[in-house]
């Protein structure tokens, strides 16, 4: 049976940049489906009625997508804010209808720090049952297929290589997915010299249901000596080795449902950057027509 061909879309970005950035693919009806990061306001901040008008016409379409940032889901306690977090949560989900909810792997709230970049975990049985723990209380609070998205953090090799499997036991657990951040996937690649088919391979493919692609930055230490390091940081346009490793992906995960091309707001403000962007879109496209005609 030929497999049917993942919706494309973007992860919303309530700034002025990227609303200009992608007014032109609205406009000509390109996007088939919208990732929100529902947790961006509930610490005050505001968007304005054109991202708020976005976010409800994907959600009365039944082509929203949830991708949660902070809650954090490998901490080693179950902390107050966590509780206000799944709270929170349980009410946006009542009141808008999403696709699916996701959130990173690893952990970005420990001790007094709440918010981070999230980081990875020791990948032990307390790790394991920890995760294991709020994976429930996520699903319970989504009241929707929920996920995990890979991430480009790592102690070393090994744990490079056990990560597909440590994020398949989590989501084992409620029945979930995978999101395969892709430029996540390149990052490992890079820093670690390993090969994109046997890295791929790891993780539990059968399972992805969402894919993402975005650019990044490279970082190189203060005293050069050391080699540069592939940064997940969705501040450039997306790199060809990342549509290439798309393509190989889609080819290997027989159940992936949409496609969202993401960059950070604030990083398009002039024409160059908002072309750039527009063309990552139309690339994908053309991937996606390639591989599944």
């Amino acid at each position: 049976m030929k497999q049917r061909k993942p919706k494309l879309g973007l992860s919303l970005m309530p700034t002025e940049d990227f609303r200009e950035a992608s007014a032109e693919l609205f406009k000509a009806n390109k996007v088939e489906v919208m990732e929100w990061s529902f947790d961006f306001t509930w610490n005050g901040v505001t968007i304005e009625p054109w991202c708020q008008d976005i976010i409800d016409r994907f959600s009365q379409s039944n082509s929203l997508t949830g991708h949660g940032v902070y809650l954090s889901g490998l901490s080693a306690r179950f902390s107050e804010r966590q509780q206000k977090w799944l709270a929170q949560a349980k009410e946006e989900f009542k009141s808008r209808k999403y696709i699916h909810a996701s959130e990173h792997f690893g952990f970005s709230e420990a001790g007094p720090i709440e918010r981070g970049a999230p980081l990875a975990v020791p990948m032990n049985s307390e790790s394991l049952t920890k995760g294991k723990e709020m994976m429930r209380r996520f699903a319970d609070a989504t009241q929707c297929p929920v996920g995990l998205e890979n991430l480009a953090f790592a102690f070393g090799l090994e744990d490079v290589k056990r990560q597909g499997e440590f994020i398949d036991q989590l989501i084992s657990e409620v029945d979930g997915f995978l999101l395969l951040d892709v430029h996540n996937i390149y990052c490992q690649v890079e820093n670690f010299r390993m090969s994109e088919r046997e890295l791929l391979n790891l993780y539990p493919l059968s399972k992805v249901r969402e894919l993402h692609l975005s650019g990044g930055s490279w970082s190189h230490s203060v005293s050069g000596n050391r080699l540069a390091v592939r940064r997940d940081t969705h501040d450039d346009a997306v790199p060809q080795e990342v549509f290439n490793l798309a393509a190989l992906a889609l080819k290997l995960c027989p159940n992936v449902e949409c496609v969202i091309l993401e960059r950070l707001g604030s990083t398009m403000r002039d024409v160059h950057a908002q072309e750039e962007f527009r063309d990552d879109f139309e690339t994908i496209e053309e991937i996606l027509e390639f591989c599944y005609a």
